[in-house]
């Protein structure tokens, strides 16, 4: 992360270049009016030296300036927009290392090119306000961004989680129980676990877990099942052991503060699902699954029970595994909510690696199309339920082929009632782009009964004619079509 020394450092630097420029001098010709060495004058424009009061003042005059106008941060209309940024919260707390961008880089990359620079920053801000993105969004964008450059699979966390298991001599197994996780906070790190005092809270619906480091007590609601509240434990767990300082304190983050916060929340909960799903029992349970001449619903469901994870755990920790051992970057994740009696659908959260894939959220309030089988397993699901079945989860599979496109998706679903609101239900979905890799590993993708079908993203950008499941008018393809009958008709003027 940027200081705020290094800052003021590239803003006098930037406006000593601009103005340098401005006046067409040369390095040596600034040198001579100034009476600065040619160096010196080098290392400032670089954002690397902040001179000393006597020679801010050199260097004013002999640019045609003054003294307040080269120590402050506002500038002309050209150099703003590069200010703005610079002085933002976002060089301050974005760990642009982490993402291979050496700041001084950019910095030169800012000067030497400001106005074709500040016209692409100018733009990013007023996009920015005119869809009303917060530094939530971006954060959680940023993340999901840093998870597809390393595909997702962290072998570091992976090394960290079976050395914790080794020093402190816990057993490898497939399933833990809660009172085993609970006994491991308490005897390690000294974390009593309380059931009972977040139920009898009111006004903090959706808080599954807070933990006080005061008390150095985790409250965890009693609402939970056992996959849920062992996910927390071990999170926890990660929390502690990663010594991750800069971490939430509630499960879902009210407020994301900064990038640092986001991303140890995930680190610990990587260290969760690496806890609970080993990587070298998932790479055998899959590698098994995936030599089955037919898909079998029953036994992908069984590893829910087998690993005690919930369904969303389970298909997150195959967006690991898939591309880190078995080489299959091209896949998405997602979680759908259907409400209001399904009348209103909702992506709440997606991963998308190697490429943004379809399905994907949409912020238009466009209405996703209806043949996605994360949308159709919902509707079972609550048909299921309007007849007296409690069963649970619910899984299945879809070939999904994009209308018009070449790709299609191995798509496998799970379906529950949400926890907060029995009424509506939740799906997660993983989708594997159908190719030869794919094709070799997956054999039942060659069994002819496996469900096929003709999908899209929203109905509103779908030409698909005589769909039965149309939910609304495709008025973004109409709008094209009308377009383009335009420039027909005035092509033969």
């Amino acid at each position: 992360m940027i200081s705020d020394n290094e800052i003021l450092k590239m803003i006098f630097g930037f406006k000593v270049k601009y103005l340098r420029q401005k006046n067409g001098l040369t390095y040596q010709q600034l040198a001579e009016k100034s009476g600065i060495s040619l160096s010196y004058i080098h290392e400032v424009e670089k954002g690397k030296k902040y001179p000393k009061p006597d020679k801010i003042n050199l260097l004013a005059k002999a640019l045609g300036t003054d003294y307040d106008q080269m120590v402050s941060t506002r500038a002309d209309k050209k150099l703003q927009p590069i200010i703005d940024l610079l002085t933002s919260d976002f060089l301050k707390i974005f760990p642009l290392e982490m993402f291979g961008i050496d700041t001084h880089k950019l910095f030169e990359l800012f000067s030497n090119t400001p106005d074709k620079v500040n016209a692409f920053i100018s733009t990013l801000f007023n996009i920015t306000r005119k869809y009303q993105m917060k530094s939530d969004a971006f954060y959680k964008t940023a993340l999901r961004s840093y998870q597809d450059m390393y595909d997702n699979y962290f072998p570091e966390l992976e090394k960290k989680t079976k050395a914790f298991k080794k020093e402190f001599k816990i057993k490898d197994k497939f399933k833990y129980s809660e009172k085993e996780l609970k006994g491991i906070l308490s005897d390690i790190y000294g974390i009593t676990v309380n059931d009972e005092k977040l139920k009898e809270l009111k006004n903090v619906k959706g808080v599954r877990s807070y933990f006080s480091e005061k008390e150095k007590t985790l409250f965890i609601h009693s609402g939970l099942k056992e996959s849920q509240r062992n996910f927390l434990l071990t999170r926890e767990i990660g929390f502690q052991y990663l010594e991750l300082n800069e971490r939430p304190f509630v499960t879902r983050i009210l407020e994301v503060e900064s990038f640092d916060k986001l991303l140890n929340n995930f680190k610990a909960s990587y260290f969760s699902a690496a806890f609970l799903m080993d990587e070298d029992r998932v790479v055998k349970d899959v590698s098994a699954f995936a030599l089955l001449a037919q898909w079998d619903g029953n036994k992908f469901l069984g590893f829910l029970d087998k690993y005690n994870v919930t369904a969303e755990m389970l298909l997150q920790r195959l967006t690991n595994i898939l591309p880190g051992r078995f080489g299959l970057n091209d896949l998405f994740f997602l979680r759908l909510t259907g409400e209001n009696n399904l009348r209103q659908f909702g992506i709440t959260k997606e991963i998308h690696l190697s490429r943004l894939h379809s399905p994907y959220a949409n912020e238009n309030n466009e209405h996703y199309c209806r043949k996605w089988i994360s949308l159709n397993i919902i509707k079972r699901l609550h048909t299921s339920r309007s007849l007296g079945d409690r069963s649970g989860a619910i899984v299945d599979v879809q070939i999904s082929k994009y209308w018009e496109t070449e790709n299609e998706y191995l798509c496998m679903s799970f379906a529950k009632a949400d926890d907060s609101n029995t009424k509506d239900g939740v799906s997660v979905t993983l989708g594997l782009l159908v190719n030869n890799k794919l094709r070799k590993l997956i054999r039942f993708l060659g069994d002819p009964n496996l469900p096929s079908r003709v999908v899209n993203t929203t109905c509103e950008r779908c030409a698909m004619p005589d769909c039965e499941f149309r939910a609304a008018p495709p008025i973004v393809e109409e709008e094209k079509l009308r377009v383009e009958n335009i420039k027909e008709i005035l092509g033969e003027l």
